[in-house]
């Protein structure tokens, strides 16, 4: 059942990384396109502009590769853990 649960979150985090990918690769075209502003403000209908969704594309980007990573290591430290108390038992 562990093994499992394991498997079950490293897909988990695929999943999570793709869809925190996209979310921010969808949020940069649509500042780049002008959409977003908050109706009844300065700037509804246009809370962007090229510049704003580049930035947003590239920050949200390395945000992206910040947490994807730090869940891979959390995950990474179980494996790695795992295989060294198997080389310790198999001695």
């Amino acid at each position: 059942m562990r093994d499992f649960l394991i498997g079950a979150l490293d897909k988990l985090i695929a999943v999570v990384v793709v869809l925190m990918a996209l979310v921010v690769v969808i949020g940069a075209i649509a500042m780049m396109a002008g959409m977003g502003g908050m109706p009844g403000t300065p700037m509804a209908g246009g809370g962007g502009g090229f510049i704003s969704g580049l930035i947003f594309l590239v920050v949200g980007l390395i945000y992206v590769v910040f947490v994807g990573g730090f869940m891979y290591l959390g995950l990474g430290i179980y494996h790695n853990t795992k295989r060294t108390a198997d080389a310790l038992a198999n001695r």
